[in-house]
């Protein structure tokens, strides 16, 4: 059953249930006073499959925060890479010995360890003056006990990392269909491979979706079994028609696409209407052969972590 204590205006909650994960018992604790300048750590301890350390320090941890005051900090011994961190719950008790009651603050707050942080704590856990008179509780035949109890939040997102390249290359494609109008009889035709990840051109002479009957659909593609599957390519493309008679009047489209196994294609439906193609004054369509040309630059790679 849950009780509530008031420490100097500060609301401590307590309970009969000992801390999860430790309990710190320090026996001749004037002694421990005398013995050490800073702090005393205890033995790591695993918790949530990490390990921590509890630190006392019965003088304050030597900040303005912390004087006059037991501060106590629980430390993730633990090592992280740069970038990884742990977030959790953190529960820190002290033993109330007429109670028989573990205190603590209990405010729900996610405390964040990381390389760089790896220690939380509180430096005004409670005032030297309440802990030692014996009547409290707290202090009793100079002996104390703490505990620590920890909740680590099991994250279930996803993470990836984008790595911009510091020279990106660009692959060129041109492909000259020769018998347009008489050859291409099929739903869609590929031009030949170029570059590392095997692009090439997808043309539907005929068009696919709201192009059908009314445009040719152009596409750029590139080869999934060429991409790893926890790799995205990050990538800017133009796919152009040309007007091959004084250049003035190509058509084209530039835009960017994440290409992956799940998506390998990317471009437009209606490209260039089947109306311009076939007109002669346009110069896209010259002895019955169109030149379609690609261009691909690799801006970065998108990672799975």
């Amino acid at each position: 059953m849950d009780a509530h204590y008031s420490v100097k205006g500060a609301i401590l909650t307590g309970r009969y249930t000992p801390p999860t994960h430790y309990v710190f018992k320090i026996e001749s604790f004037s002694k421990l006073t005398k013995a050490i300048e800073d702090k005393y750590s205890s033995d790591k301890f695993d918790a949530e499959g990490f390990s921590w350390k509890l630190s006392i320090y019965p003088t304050g941890d030597g900040s303005k925060n912390g004087k006059c005051h037991i501060s106590i900090f629980l430390e993730l011994d633990t090592s992280l890479a740069v970038g990884s961190d742990v977030n959790a719950t953190v529960n820190l008790f002290v033993f109330n010995h007429f109670e028989d009651k573990y205190f603590s603050f209990q405010d729900g707050r996610v405390r964040r360890y990381h390389a760089l942080k790896k220690t939380w704590g509180i430096a005004k856990f409670i005032d030297i003056e309440t802990f030692s008179n014996p009547q409290n509780g707290y202090l009793l035949d100079d002996t104390c006990v703490f505990g620590a109890e920890i909740f680590v939040i099991k994250s279930s997102f996803k993470s990836e990392r984008l790595s911009m390249m510091n020279e990106p290359s660009t692959y060129f494609q041109t492909w000259k269909i020769t018998k347009f109008s008489s050859n291409l009889t099929n739903e869609n035709y590929s031009s030949g491979y170029f570059g590392y990840y095997g692009w090439y051109i997808l043309l539907c002479p005929d068009g696919i979706g709201k192009g059908k009957g009314n445009s040719i659909s152009v596409f750029l593609c590139a080869t999934k079994s060429k991409i790893p599957a926890d790799t995205k390519l990050f990538t800017k493309f133009i796919l152009r028609v040309k007007d091959q008679t004084d250049g003035n009047r190509d058509v084209e489209i530039e835009d960017n696409h994440m290409y992956s196994p799940d998506s390998i294609l990317s471009g437009r439906v209606e490209l260039l209407s089947l109306a311009k193609l076939q007109d002669p004054k346009m110069g896209f369509l010259v002895d019955d052969t169109v030149s379609i040309e690609a261009e691909v630059t690799l801006l970065g790679l998108v990672m799975k972590e």
